[in-house]
């Protein structure tokens, strides 16, 4: 294994701090998502789980944007170091989106912790977002050989972080309420369209720690 300099030891420490932040994420939305977990903690201790969880989604994805290419795409940067950027530029967004919407729930639980339906689904702009991003990773890692660091781009990491946006826009399709009955279209699809790409990001993030050196 190549030694680590002394330059590139606080980027590696940010990689650290981004796959845990990931990871730290993905189960809170796995825990919440689980109907014995919803039983147990209430609407309100639900909330706060996806809330505190979507924190750390937008905190990782921070580091991440800081990280892509290390600058904004200008002239002169290669496709895939552009692709990158955007990637993770866009996810940024979909992040903002879940901690509106987790936000937004979780205040609602608190005001009223009884009413029927009441706890966060999965929003619809956020699950675009993050299905935008997973294409333009997929585009960047393509091309993985020219990117700043050819290891901020698997396939492996790729398609499991476009399988768990897919579930998520499953979920968010699911969590629609239906304007004439007021029921959801499926709120089975809600929650195992949450909780199993929960678990996709998970692997992704914990996969994503084996190219960061030791140390």
């Amino acid at each position: 294994m190549v030694e680590t300099t002394r330059r590139e030891v606080p980027t590696v420490r940010r990689l650290r701090r981004e796959a845990w932040g990931f990871i730290a994420g993905s189960l809170c939305f796995i825990v919440g998502a689980v109907p014995n977990y919803a039983e147990w903690a209430g609407p309100v201790g639900v909330g706060v789980t996806f809330f505190v969880g979507s924190i750390f989604f937008t905190l990782a994805a921070l580091i991440q944007l800081g990280l892509s290419g290390r600058h904004l795409p200008r002239r002169g940067v290669s496709r895939a170091d552009r692709n990158d950027w955007w990637a993770s530029a866009v996810q940024f967004a979909g992040t903002l989106f879940f901690n509106w919407s987790t936000l937004v729930a979780l205040l609602g639980a608190i005001a009223e912790p009884t009413r029927m339906g009441v706890g966060w689904r999965p929003d619809a702009f956020g699950s675009i977002a993050f299905l935008v991003s997973s294409a333009l990773a997929m585009a960047a890692t393509h091309e993985r050989g020219e990117l700043w660091d050819t290891d901020a781009r698997t396939w492996h990491g790729t398609w499991l972080n476009m399988v768990g946006s897919v579930l998520f826009g499953l979920s968010a399709i699911g969590a629609y309420v239906l304007p004439d009955t007021g029921t959801y279209v499926n709120l089975l699809w809600a929650n195992l369209g949450t909780l199993l790409g929960g678990v996709c990001f998970l692997v992704a993030a914990l996969l994503s720690r084996r190219t960061i050196p030791k140390g």
